[in-house]
């Protein structure tokens, strides 16, 4: 298969791709995390058995995941600062590093292959899933964020790791906010600015990256009609998501996903090491 035209053929296509922005809103509407850790492994299976698994489909993977992300933090961000939640002092003091580890992120990206991309993504994966597990809120290694090298470290390694994910700044932001003193609802809604900063040099970044073996539609390493599909969905999906957090259990909601993250991330490395 050589293009994405919409013929019959493509229709399984599109409807994957539907349901997985469907899937990717709920979720962050339910759970306060990105869509990406789901869009990702998502657009690869797509992608893949669309004829286009091989050149550098993760890259355009992350890259595409990145754009969606920018759209939906800064939905999310204005939501919660109409509600007084967001701490813009932690947000301003940490977006320069942020900056920096995913324009780092971008650099990286742009050199792996697809099967070392692959590999790390599963690592990393696992690692979220992990503490997802094993986290309880009441931890706690100081009672205020971090300043100086350590903030700067911090910061670094979440705009690092977002990119290498495809992800935003949920599922790391929160844990260090909270971890450092900061309220859970505070962690999340500053947190969802974090998505912004990481998406917006990194997109603006790939947009100039060209990716081999790119399906068409892909402006550098962006592409745009799987960006679009996406996006409609997750908008739509997401306030479902919210309004199904408030009847149900977050911890065990929270666990039963780290479960998902955990088989995601093993199927991942399956892939890298085959």
């Amino acid at each position: 298969m050589t293009t994405l035209a919409m013929t019959a053929d493509m229709l399984p296509y599109l409807a994957a791709l539907l349901a997985a922005g469907a899937f990717a809103g709920i979720l962050a509407g339910l759970l306060g995390v990105g869509g990406g850790i789901v869009l990702v492994p998502a657009f690869v299976a797509i992608l893949t058995a669309a004829g286009y698994g091989t050149g550098d489909l993760m890259q355009v993977c992350l890259a595409t995941s990145l754009a969606t992300i920018f759209v939906t933090s800064i939905r999310s961000v204005l939501a919660h600062h109409r509600k007084g939640a967001v701490e813009w002092d932690i947000i301003c003091s940490w977006a320069p590093w942020i900056m920096a580890g995913a324009i780092l992120g971008v650099w990286l990206v742009s050199r792996l292959s697809t099967q070392s991309l692959k590999l790390i993504f599963g690592v990393l994966v696992l690692a979220v899933a992990s503490f997802m597990l094993v986290s309880r809120p009441d931890w706690r290694v100081a009672d205020a964020p971090p300043t100086g090298l350590r903030r700067g470290a911090m910061a670094t390694i979440v705009g690092l790791v977002g990119v290498l994910l495809g992800i935003g700044g949920g599922s790391l932001g929160v844990p260090m906010l909270t971890l450092h003193g900061r309220p859970m609802h505070r962690a999340v809604a500053t947190a969802a600015g974090f998505g912004a900063i990481i998406a917006l040099p990194s997109v603006a970044s790939f947009l100039f990256v060209p990716a081999a073996g790119a399906p068409p539609g892909t402006v550098g390493s962006v592409n745009l009609p799987i960006f679009a599909i996406t996006i409609a969905m997750t908008l739509l999906t997401a306030p479902i998501g919210a309004s199904l957090a408030h009847g149900t259990d977050a911890r065990r909601l929270r666990r039963i996903f780290a479960l998902f993250l955990l088989a995601v991330g093993l199927n991942m490395l399956r892939k890298a090491l085959l």
